[in-house]
């Protein structure tokens, strides 16, 4: 049965992300942004942190535009976050973590979630909420001033306080989510600059870091864009810089370049033929060596370079973004595979990683599918679950935000 062009599976869809973004309520805090959230849904201790804040926002810019009362005033309350508490006035940008009351914790300038707030801004732009715009100018203009690297085509890591000391670390997670962050202005602004950026990183990263390197792709480099296989060997569960390759990043990969790739032909172009073939190739790749490996259903999180998995714990993320690249698979080729595996992975995740009884979905399970905490604690941000949910009902080109502004949601 093709679930995918289901109308019930597509209310089953909106109800469960009806049901996240009712419980990720709880995460909205008094003094400005949002929390993470613990097992029972309860905001956690700690400071609060401008990636979760973005991401929270940007779920909510959807929330609000598919007409669910009480988003804006959650996504009013981001960007307030974004204007105050987060801002740098005095040196640009904004910072990476703040405490509850508002003093600067960790006051670097990462482009991770650097690329946050543009996605955050930009979905926040597209549901026509009041200062939105302003601040998704400023976001742009500071990628333009300080992370984008027009000769590698990529963006730099990670600044001071004071855009003086650029660390020389580089990283395939953070240019990832730059892609979906410019492909986003890109549609919001209508400055083709963006998607121009956005399909330089993936042809670096997809056609060549990962297909010159068997499908797995180098996550880590120095400034010379060389990559460090050996990175965090001795860390190898972290959650940002894991050792290896990591699968779940594959799938990202592959839906983000089929999305740069409608995004071109939307605007009149001819994309190149590798951007469909190596999206292909990639997710193949993550199925055979990521999908029910080791005895037990669900995705290791991290692979060796020969492809042997090292961190086994099955990240709800990872499940989340296979299920949405087996969508835009099935849109882009029409294959009745990916439909087939997208109920299956839906399936995985409705057994295993939906909590019916305290809400959203489990952070993370063991070898044994039942909920561990080797890598994260807590319940997750919605960012990846909601996606999940509607990218199987939209098309590839406008990307989300955009897409429902435009009344495509189906």
């Amino acid at each position: 049965m093709a679930w995918l062009s289901t109308p019930a599976h597509h209310r089953w869809l909106e109800a469960e992300a009806d049901r996240l973004w009712e419980f990720g309520h709880a995460s909205r805090l008094p003094g400005g942004g949002f929390a993470r959230l613990d097992d029972r849904g309860r905001p956690a201790d700690g400071p609060v942190e401008l990636w979760i804040t973005c991401r929270m926002t940007h779920v909510y810019a959807l929330a609000h535009l598919t007409g669910r009362p009480g988003s804006a005033a959650l996504v009013d309350h981001g960007l307030a976050a974004l204007a105050g508490i987060f801002h740098d006035a005095e040196n640009g940008g904004w910072y990476a973590e703040v405490e509850r009351d508002g003093t600067p914790r960790d006051d670097g300038k990462a482009a991770y979630p650097h690329a946050f707030v543009v996605l955050a801004t930009a979905s926040a732009t597209a549901a026509g909420r009041p200062g939105a715009r302003a601040l998704l100018d400023e976001a742009l203009a500071v990628q333009e001033r300080h992370f984008w690297d027009d000769a590698a085509g990529m963006a730099v890591e990670a600044w001071d306080r004071t855009f003086t000391d650029l660390d020389t670390y580089r990283g395939v997670n953070a240019n990832m989510h730059t892609v979906e962050a410019y492909l986003t202005a890109a549609d919001v602004t209508g400055d083709r600059r963006w998607l121009e950026r956005a399909v330089r990183v993936v042809e670096r990263v997809v056609h060549g870091f990962a297909a010159g390197n068997d499908w797995r792709i180098p996550e880590h480099f120095d400034d010379t864009w060389t990559p460090d296989l050996e990175y965090n060997a001795d860390t190898p569960a972290h959650p940002f810089r894991p050792y290896g390759a990591t699968i779940g990043h594959w799938f990202e990969w592959a839906r983000l370049t089929l999305h740069a790739r409608a995004a071109l032909t939307a605007r009149g172009d001819h994309p190149p033929a590798w951007m469909l073939d190596d999206a292909v190739a990639l997710f193949d790749a993550g199925v055979r060596e990521g999908w029910d490996v080791d005895g037990a259903p669900g995705f290791v999180y991290t692979v060796d370079w020969e492809g042997r998995p090292v961190v086994r714990e099955r990240m709800h993320w990872v499940a989340a973004e296979a299920v949405a690249a087996t969508a835009a698979l099935a849109h882009a080729t029409g294959e009745q595979r990916f439909d087939d595996l997208y109920t299956t992975w839906w399936e995985y995740i409705g057994t295993h990683v939906l909590d019916r009884e305290g809400g959203s979905w489990w952070h993370e399970l063991g070898t044994d599918n039942r909920v561990s905490r080797t890598v994260w604690a807590g319940k997750a941000d919605l960012y990846h679950a909601v996606q999940a949910t509607l990218v199987p009902r939209l098309p590839l080109a406008p990307v989300l935000a955009p897409a429902l502004a435009a009344g495509l949601l189906g």
